[in-house]
C-alpha cells in the first residue's frame, strides 16, 4: 500500500513539473497573453482606490439605451356600490403644443412670434400664451417682465393637423431698446385642452438679443426696397420656362428697388435653380429652403405660416409688400406705372388686386404657327374667361409696418384703411396650373377671337402678349443670354 502511495506522489510530482515546463517553454504568444492578464489584474486592483467620478466610466463608454416612457396600464375598478369604474390611459402625443418658426421685433415694445399649433387644441380649447422678457445678465437687472400674449389665427380655419398662430407680445413700455440685450420667452399653455386634468405649459425660447445687436433707431431707417414680393411655398415638378417668364416680367415691372423672396418647399429643382441663379446674383432674389416645414401637416404646405414669417421678417425693409403666386402676373395699364398706382394709395394700408382668369389649355394660332411652341406662355395663352356671375379671387398688397398678421388673399389684422375698388388701375392675369407641369401648356390651338371650351366662354385678350417683347429685351439686357436655352 505504501508503494502505491509513493508511486502516486511521484507521478503527481512529474505532472506538476511537466505543466510548468510546458507553460514556461510555450510559444511567445502565450507568454504575451499571460503578461497582459497580469497587467489587467494590477490595473483593476489599483482602480479601486480612484475617486468614484473617475471610476464610473459607463457614461462615456456605453451607448445609452433609447428613452422609453413607462405607461402603466390602469385596470378597471369595481366600486363599493357595484359600479364598474373604467379607466383610460393616454399614450404619446397627436400634435405639438407649439412649433416655432420665427420671432421678430415689431417695435421697441412689441414682438411677433410666428409658429404652428395643434388645430383641435384651438378649436375645442382655449390655449393661452404669456410673454416674458428676461434682461441680459450683464445689465445687472434681475427683474423679468411678463405680459399676456395676444394670439392671432390668420388662416381662417384652413389649417389641418396644425393651424398658424401669430403671438403678439406687447409690453407696457419699451424693453431692450438701448441695446442691452435679453431673451424673449413664450409660455404656451394648453389650458386643459384635450385632457382637462392637465394644464400643460411649454416654455418657448422665441428670441435672443445679444448686447449691442439691437437699437431702436434701426426701426426708423427708410425702407431699402420700394416693393418686396413674399412668395408662397413652391413645390412639385415646376416648369423652368414658366418661372423664367414670371421672374423676368416682375423684375421689369417693379424696378430696381424691388426684391423677391422665394420659398422652396421642394419645387426648386436643379433646372428652376438655374433660372433663379442669375437673378440671385444680381441681388433681386432671396431663396429660402423651407422643406423642413413639410414635417408638419398644415394647409397648402403651410402657406399661411410662410407669408406671416415673410411679413414680419421684412416689414421694416419694404415700403410695399405684395402677395401673389408664380402663375399670376401683375399688370398696370401702359399709361401708368406701378409707382403711380402705389403713390395714389399711400393713405391705405392695403389694397386688393382684381383677377383676370386665362385659359390654361387654349392657345392662339396666329400667322406664325411654326413658332407657336417657341413663344412664351404669356404670348400664346391669350384666351380670357368671360363667365359672369361668379366670384373671383383677389390678391393684395400692404404697407407692412401697419400689419400684425396676414393671409393669402388679404389681411384682416391691420391698422388703417383698405381699398377694394381699383377700377382697373391694377389687375393680375392668372394662368392656373401652367407652372406645375414640365410640358407644353398648349392643349388646343385655335384662331378665333371667341371660343367656348368645357362650357366656359373665352375671348382673346392680347394685353400680356403685347408686353412680352419688352420683357424679353429687359431680360437679355439685364442678365445676358444665359437663359435663352431654358426648356419647359
Amino acid at each position: 500500500m505504501a508503494k502505491v502511495d509513493e508511486q502516486i506522489q511521484i507521478n503527481s510530482h512529474k505532472h506538476k513539473k511537466m505543466f510548468i515546463g510546458v507553460v514556461w517553454n510555450c510559444p511567445g504568444e502565450i507568454k504575451l497573453l499571460l503578461s497582459a492578464l497580469l497587467f489587467l489584474c494590477s490595473i483593476i486592483t489599483v482602480f479601486q482606490f480612484f475617486p468614484s467620478y473617475i471610476r464610473d466610466l459607463r457614461d462615456c463608454a456605453a451607448v445609452p439605451p433609447p428613452l422609453r416612457i413607462q405607461n402603466k396600464k390602469l385596470d378597471d375598478v369595481v366600486l363599493d356600490n357595484g359600479v364598474i369604474k373604467r379607466n383610460f390611459k393616454g399614450y404619446g402625443s397627436a400634435a405639438y403644443n407649439f412649433i416655432l418658426m420665427s420671432a421678430y421685433r415689431g417695435g421697441g415694445d412689441t414682438f411677433a412670434v410666428v409658429g404652428l399649433s395643434s388645430k383641435p387644441l384651438h378649436l375645442f380649447a382655449r390655449p393661452t400664451y404669456v410673454c416674458e422678457w428676461v434682461p441680459h445678465p450683464a445689465t445687472g437687472n434681475n427683474k423679468n417682465i411678463s405680459v399676456e400674449g395676444y394670439k392671432i389665427l390668420p388662416d381662417w380655419g384652413y389649417g389641418r393637423v396644425y393651424t398658424v398662430v401669430v403671438v403678439n407680445c406687447t409690453f407696457p413700455f419699451p424693453i431692450g431698446e438701448d441695446g442691452s440685450g435679453g431673451q424673449l420667452l413664450v409660455h404656451a399653455s394648453t389650458s386643459g385642452g384635450g385632457d382637462t386634468d392637465f394644464d400643460v405649459s411649454d416654455t418657448v425660447e422665441a428670441l435672443v438679443e445679444a448686447p449691442g445687436s439691437f437699437h431702436a433707431s434701426q426701426l426708423d431707417v427708410p425702407p431699402k426696397y420700394e416693393y418686396l414680393y413674399c412668395g408662397s411655398p413652391l413645390y412639385g415638378d415646376l416648369s423652368p420656362q414658366r418661372v423664367r417668364e414670371w421672374i423676368a416680367y416682375h423684375v421689369n415691372l417693379f424696378g430696381e428697388r424691388s426684391h423677391f423672396v422665394i420659398h422652396d418647399a421642394g419645387g426648386v429643382h436643379r433646372d428652376v435653380m438655374e433660372v433663379l441663379r442669375p437673378w440671385i446674383e444680381k441681388g433681386y432674389v432671396t431663396l429660402q429652403d423651407i422643406k423642413e416645414e413639410e414635417r408638419f401637416d398644415g394647409y397648402y404646405h403651410n402657406q399661411f405660416l410662410v407669408v406671416n414669417d415673410c411679413l414680419h421678417r421684412y416689414r421694416f425693409v419694404a415700403k410695399w409688400m405684395f402677395f401673389f403666386d408664380v402663375d399670376e402676373f401683375i399688370y398696370v395699364p401702359k399709361e401708368t406705372t406701378i409707382k403711380d398706382v402705389t403713390d395714389s394709395l399711400l393713405g391705405y394700408t392695403q389694397f386688393s388686386i382684381e383677377q383676370r382668369t386665362m385659359s390654361n389649355k387654349l392657345c392662339y394660332l396666329d400667322d406664325d404657327p411654326g413658332n407657336i411652341y417657341r413663344k412664351w406662355g404669356i404670348e400664346k395663352m391669350v384666351y380670357k374667361d368671360t363667365k359672369r356671375g361668379i366670384r373671383r379671387d383677389r390678391k393684395y398688397a400692404i404697407q407692412p409696418r401697419n400689419v400684425f398678421a396676414t393671409g393669402v388673399h388679404m389681411s384682416q389684422n391691420l391698422k388703417g384703411k383698405t381699398m377694394h375698388t381699383m377700377d382697373g388701375k391694377i389687375i393680375y392675369y392668372h394662368y392656373h396650373g401652367t407652372i406645375s407641369e414640365r410640358r407644353e401648356p398648349c392643349r388646343q390651338l385655335v384662331n378665333t377671337t371667341t371660343e367656348n371650351a368645357d362650357g366656359t366662354p373665352y375671348v382673346v385678350d392680347t394685353t400680356m402678349r403685347e408686353a412680352a417683347g419688352a420683357v424679353k429685351r429687359f431680360e437679355l439686357r439685364t442678365i445676358g443670354p444665359v437663359l435663352l436655352k431654358t426648356r419647359q
